[in-house]
């Protein structure tokens, strides 16, 4: 949109640097100013949250309002359950979709395209309109007929496997190149060992993608638990803060809202460098 030329001159620099200085302070304010009305609500008083106009910074700070939602709303309890869907649902997600994803790319399957195809299709499916067929599966599960509510796999289940993240994993897979396979196929490896060994330890930036798409996933995750998951201690974070709101004031209940949104935000500060490779990543360096 400039030219060098116009770099190069003064008023082109002072005009440039002006533009971009607004563009990140406007995109600034747009992301970061929900973030700070909820860290900045834990901290007032319950007249100063509901109060309008709206304070822009409490008048007297009280953190003790987060200790209180973590102990009132059983915040430990709620963490703990939400970790253990979390990961479990990453568990089954990666031993499920990397064998997808390579099979697809390194085995080609007959009708594979097809069948790429079809899981493809499913992400143009709008969410909301399998709950009612996932909740009637999960209610009464075809051939073991068995009910999985208040269990783990009501939520482990319908996240084994995922289109994107297959996806993803098959676009990494086939830019590995096939000299790598046949030269460990000509030492005797398996399909599974060359999997192990070869493909797996070259393919970490992909599968830490994956491995956090997984986590925020189930993590951020509210309709579907709520459904299946009726039993206060078996509750996510969202479910259970959402079921105990009638009775908190508010400024304690913004405090809670924070506490839960504390750990993506840090999975995403930390790894983010991970998540740039990972979707960038099209290809080896020799």
């Amino acid at each position: 949109m400039i030219s060098p030329a116009q770099l190069g001159r003064s008023r082109g620099r002072a005009v440039y640097w002006i533009v971009f200085a607004l563009v990140v302070l406007l995109f600034t304010l747009v992301f970061l100013g929900p973030l700070y009305w909820m860290v900045t609500g834990g901290l007032k008083t319950t007249q100063e949250v509901v109060q309008s106009p709206p304070t822009a910074f409490p008048t007297s700070m009280h953190p003790e309002n987060y200790e209180q939602a973590w102990k009132v709303m059983d915040l430990a309890k709620l963490l703990f359950n939400t970790l253990y869907y979390a990961f479990g649902a990453l568990a089954f997600q990666l031993i499920f979709d990397v064998a997808a994803a390579y099979s697809l790319s390194k085995l080609r399957p007959i009708f594979g395209k097809a069948i790429l195809g079809l899981m493809l299709m499913t992400l143009m499916i709008p969410a909301t309109v399998l709950v009612v067929p996932q909740y009637l599966t999960v209610l009464d599960v075809p051939i073991i007929e068995r009910n999985l509510l208040n269990s783990p796999w009501a939520i482990w289940l319908p996240s084994v496997t995922n289109a994107f993240n297959i996806f993803l994993l098959k676009r990494f897979f086939d830019s590995i190149p096939r000299e790598l396979l046949d030269a460990a196929a000509i030492d005797g490896a398996s399909a599974m060992r060359t999997l192990r060994s070869v493909v797996l330890p070259i393919s970490r930036p992909i599968l830490g993608v994956v491995s956090i798409f997984a986590v925020v996933g189930v993590w951020k995750d509210f309709l579907w638990p709520m459904l299946t998951l009726p039993d206060p201690g078996k509750q996510t974070l969202n479910v259970g803060i959402y079921s105990l709101a009638s009775g908190v004031p508010e400024n304690v209940l913004i405090a809670a809202l924070t506490i839960a949104s504390v750990p993506t935000l840090l999975i995403f500060l930390l790894f983010q460098r991970n998540i740039m490779s990972g979707l960038t990543a099209g290809g080896l360096k020799g």
